[in-house]
């Protein structure tokens, strides 16, 4: 597994399984055209591009382009690199029928193709030209911390969301990615004091 410093933009959560089985870095959904109805996604997006750099990896059809126009219009051109999967005319096997366009996605192709397209995009491999920081937020931590599997987990992650101005549907696990590249450990054990501190 190849592990990227830069976020990774994706359009589904199909893409992004596919893109986890070739690298090990943030990865972040768009919902496809629901980026143009979640100011706080792109917000996150912006603030990834800005701690640690953004890849956009969409579809090679128009809808792609779309998505990743929406995306490079709004956020600094220096901190978003783009990575493109070529034309390739196929179906993936969950459906039953091809895209409008007849192309394979992102899910669709093979992992080594998917892994040249970052390359060719300037991905930073950790250990190459930078090191990944050590995350020291876990799913064990999360739950020591009652942001998981207690009676008022919920509610203490909904406000902790609040806060930090990120979307309020982030599942537990991009929860711990987004702030493990966010928040140092002392900021995040501040900002959780904050808000069981009342």
């Amino acid at each position: 597994m190849i592990s990227i410093i830069e976020a990774i933009v994706v359009e589904g959560k199909y893409d992004a399984i596919r893109l986890r089985s070739v690298v090990d870095a943030t990865i972040v959904e768009t919902d496809g055209f629901g980026i143009f109805r979640q100011p706080e996604k792109m917000d996150l997006l912006r603030r990834l591009a800005e701690k640690q750099g953004l890849i956009v990896l969409t579809d090679s059809d128009s809808a792609g382009f779309v998505i990743r126009d929406r995306i490079s219009g709004a956020l600094p051109p220096d901190r978003v690199k783009h990575a493109y999967i070529p034309e390739i005319t196929g179906k993936e096997r969950r459906k039953k029928e091809p895209s409008k366009e007849g192309l394979l996605g992102v899910e669709g192709v093979d992992g080594a193709i998917v892994w040249q397209a970052l390359e060719r995009a300037g991905a930073t491999r950790v250990g190459h030209n930078a090191k990944r920081v050590t995350p020291y937020l876990t799913k064990a931590r999360l739950y020591e911390d009652g942001l998981s599997g207690r009676a008022e987990s919920a509610r203490l992650r909904a406000a902790l969301l609040k806060r930090l101005e990120l979307p309020q549907h982030l599942s537990a696990n991009r929860l711990i990615e987004v702030l493990n590249v966010l928040l140092t450990e002392e900021e995040y054990r501040e900002v959780l004091q904050c808000l069981t501190s009342f």
